[in-house]
């Protein structure tokens, strides 16, 4: 084959798709019941919104945008994460004038990152995503925490360890960060060279890093948590006193600091620790400052970002989702009137709200049969010439092998009880 899906980029095929609308269906139904109401980006923003908002010392940034110029010569990006794009939306259509808080998610949201394809995290991938504008309280950062664990648990997901961390406000941060750099100068040559443009621009986010070098340094490194204002403080205790009033366990991780700039005051992160994949399901945190830093007033926000991939990979080794209710009717026809009101019957079917297919391809009786098996029919309504001219329809069992003969006229009606009772 010539040409094919460019690398780290897959297709969701008819097999696999009801996968992703169960856990849909589930997200939008726990965000109506948490009142959170839908929200939708394009999947193109001007590149200064990422530079401005994630961070220019951020991998994503320095290493995995997708940024082009445009034919009208302006720098473009394909969105590497969904909260900056939801930022720009919320100003740009001046919901920050209307009450808050404001409660918002993002479900179908493709990202993309040009780095190395990995199981749960392709190039391309997609979000489940929530965003909380103008609440200050902790109340909100272990709200989404509860909102995203019950997506998770709901999946059939049940070893999660909930961690989170405070990194501080731009003002104690400032403290932490001399505290960090005095440590880090020690070990500086040790750091990768991307850490070592980090130490003067934003030390803290060496501890993100993957290298093991960089990583081994860092474990002796100072917390955040020894160096919060007084503020910081009392936000980190309600979260977990507010965690705690939910019935959620959370372990205190000091070394959570979240992979963008933005973050502020509360980080966490939701891992799986069983099944087949073992690693971060959800990451999020607050991060009071993005919306000023994008030209809007000063407002507190928190959220997180889920990847579908990683999510259904989780879910899948625990229990796998169940394909969706197999269909109810094939009618299979013979001869040119037979097939004209034989679709006649299909259509009146689905009005009816009863799942049929019909046969497009000319088969004969005997090849519609081994297509309707392979679709899974329940039953098979069979109308040839003689069915027709007697004004009835046979009516198959596929399971038990049963027949019987209905009506033409209110074949769908009848049809559609058989179906509601189990019954034949």
């Amino acid at each position: 084959m010539l040409i094919q899906a460019p690398k780290g980029m897959k297709d969701v095929t008819p097999k696999e798709s009801y996968k992703w609308q169960r856990v849909e269906a589930l997200a939008r139904e726990i965000c109506a019941a948490y009142g959170y109401a839908e929200t939708r980006t394009p999947v193109l923003e001007h590149t200064e919104l990422f530079l401005r908002g994630v961070g220019d010392t951020t991998d994503i940034v320095q290493k995995e945008m997708y940024t082009f110029t445009d034919k009208g010569g302006r720098s473009v990006t394909l969105k590497p994460e969904g909260t900056a794009g939801v930022v720009r939306m919320f100003l740009e259509n001046r919901l920050s004038c209307e009450a808050q808080p404001t409660k918002m998610y993002y479900l179908y949201c493709p990202v993309f990152r040009y780095d190395k394809p990995q199981a749960g995290r392709l190039r391309e991938h997609h979000q489940f995503g929530i965003e909380v504008f103008g609440a200050p309280r902790a109340s909100a950062d272990a709200e989404v925490v509860a909102l995203a664990c019950a997506l998770i648990r709901g999946l059939g997901v049940e070893k999660l360890s909930v961690n989170i961390n405070s990194i501080g406000c731009p003002a104690c941060r400032k403290t932490y960060n001399d505290a960090l750099k005095a440590y880090l100068r020690e070990n500086y040559e040790t750091l990768c060279e991307t850490c070592k443009t980090r130490f003067e621009k934003n030390p803290i986010r060496i501890l993100d890093c993957k290298e093991e070098r960089c990583q081994s340094v860092v474990d002796g490194a100072p917390k955040t948590l020894d160096y919060l204002c007084d503020d910081c403080e009392a936000h980190f205790a309600e979260l977990r006193s507010c965690l705690e009033a939910l019935g959620i366990e959370y372990l205190v991780d000091p070394m959570i600091v979240r992979g963008l700039d933005y973050y502020t005051k509360t980080v966490f992160e939701i891992i799986s620790t069983e099944g087949a994949y073992k690693g971060t399901v959800c990451g999020g945190g607050r991060y009071d400052g993005l919306i000023a830093e994008l030209g809007g007033p000063d407002m507190p926000a928190v959220g997180f970002g889920m990847g579908m991939e990683r999510l259904l990979l989780v879910a899948e080794s625990f229990c796998p989702i169940s394909a969706p209710r197999p269909l109810e009717v094939y009618v299979a026809a013979l001869g040119d009137a037979a097939r004209a009101r034989g679709l006649r019957l299909a259509s009146e079917l689905r009005e009816a709200g009863v799942s049929a297919e019909f046969d497009h391809a000319g088969r004969s009786f005997k090849a519609q049969f081994k297509y309707a098996d392979k679709l899974g029919a329940r039953r098979v309504a069979v109308l040839g010439e003689d069915e027709l001219g007697r004004g009835v329809v046979k009516l198959k069992d596929m399971a038990v092998g049963g027949e019987r003969e209905l009506p033409l006229a209110d074949a769908a009606n009848i049809i559609k009880a058989i179906a509601a009772n189990e019954t034949f």
